[in-house]
């Protein structure tokens, strides 16, 4: 799973997965709702380092529920809005 700000010029501003390996180390697999809250912290965090606080939320055709739903609430959660 991956999660991506990317800004009006289509530069990317921040990014998390369950690639990296801070992350693999702390989760036992990346495809469930767990990992999701995860990168939805992470990627919430790096979002506000980077200075950018109000973000759309594009899920890309997916359905708002299961692990889309978890990274949402939990970057919500972690001080990102949309």
């Amino acid at each position: 799973m991956y999660a991506q700000v990317i800004g009006a010029d289509s530069r990317v501003i921040a990014s998390a997965s369950t690639v990296e390996a801070e992350v693999r180390a702390q989760l036992k697999g990346g495809g469930n709702v767990t990992a999701a809250q995860v990168i939805g912290r992470r990627i919430a965090e790096r979002a506000k380092a980077a200075g950018v606080v109000k973000v759309a939320f594009d899920r890309s055709g997916f359905l708002y529920h299961g692990r889309v739903k978890a990274l949402a609430e939990a970057a919500r959660e972690a001080g990102l809005e949309f």
